[in-house]
């Protein structure tokens, strides 16, 4: 048996818990997906579904782009969520081929990734979550061009320190702490006045780098109020299920084990804070000391380990996998 398979078997049987995370929206890039398309059946027919349930071809914008029909946020999301869906199924297919079985006692996701962990979760459909997701983006577009705005990444200063940023631009208009990442790292949303000036204040006071993200709306912000409604009532038509395995929550950064806890949680999903680091706290003190990324990129494996330094993180490169 090879080295691989050792470590795959290894995998279904590592002491500790298993936690199995998604990305959200930043992490595509053109070329996503291919590699697990051209070997593995599993992912590829996952990749087929999403085809024949958009009636676009998704897949092709996945693999050739052009970057920025991929980078819109209409596709962006849905995109994510495939390759995402399709990267877990080849997991689980090449761990089957080795005797393995992945077994994790949580899943959770980063913005976005939550509804990628609802689905592995059992608690929705793929088929169901896919159309829910592709309105998601939309609507979060109309929002943005309605109101627009923009986010940006705050590298090495304290929590306390942003919100005095943050508050220090109260008077020019909408601005909010959007996602606690990890200690350290943290990123500000609303409209592009404030922002700007957020950006300056940041810097002045000593972050180590200010960063505009590659997105062109003010994602969970009260600038997303609208699209929050609206996608309230489109989720409410959404059969959500109780989990089959726990999902860790963006918002509270709790474990979620119902499917009124979930409801509650999607109800304003995209005007609320993403809580990051909270959420893999709870998932280290529910035990869990293996961390599995699936999904393109490594991003959330850097966070995690700044947040944990005891945990073991696993991208899809260690599992001989990858979404290139």
């Amino acid at each position: 048996m090879s080295t691989l398979d050792d470590q795959l078997q290894a995998l279904s049987t590592l002491p500790g818990k298993i936690a199995i995370v998604f990305p959200g929206q930043g992490s595509q890039f053109v070329g996503m997906g291919r590699a697990l398309y051209e070997s593995s059946q599993a992912a590829r027919r996952v990749f087929d579904q999403a085809d024949a349930i958009l009636r676009i071809p998704l897949s092709k914008l996945c693999f050739d782009g052009p970057s920025e029909e991929l980078e819109d946020t209409l596709n962006a999301q849905p995109a994510i969520l495939v390759v995402s869906i399709a990267a877990l199924e080849a997991v689980k297919e090449r761990l089957a081929a080795v005797g393995g079985k992945l077994s994790p006692a949580v899943v959770a996701g980063h913005s976005l990734g939550e509804f990628t962990a609802l689905v592995a979760s059992g608690a929705m459909d793929f088929a169901e979550a896919l159309p829910l997701v592709r309105e998601r983006g939309r609507l979060m577009k109309e929002a943005g061009a309605e109101h627009p705005g923009g986010m940006a990444a705050v590298i090495g200063l304290d929590d306390a320190v942003v919100d005095e940023v943050v508050a220090a631009t109260r008077e020019d208009g909408v601005l909010v702490v959007a996602n606690a990442n990890c200690p350290g790292q943290t990123v500000i949303s609303g409209e592009l006045g404030p922002l700007g000036r957020a950006i300056d204040l940041a810097k002045a006071r000593g972050a180590k780098r200010v960063a505009r993200l590659a997105i062109s709306i003010a994602s969970h912000s009260p600038l997303m109020a609208r699209a929050s409604s609206q996608l309230r009532d489109f989720t409410a038509k959404v059969p959500i299920s109780a989990p089959q395995i726990p999902i860790v929550a963006n918002v509270t950064g709790q474990i979620m084990v119902s499917a009124d806890e979930i409801r509650q949680e999607l109800a304003h999903h995209v005007e609320r804070p993403v809580n990051w680091t909270r959420s893999v706290v709870e998932m280290a003190e529910s035990g869990v000391t293996t961390f599995v990324e699936v999904g393109p990129g490594q991003a959330l494996s850097g966070l995690i380990k700044r947040i944990n330094r005891d945990a073991t993180t696993l991208r899809l490169e260690d599992l001989g996998l990858t979404a290139k």
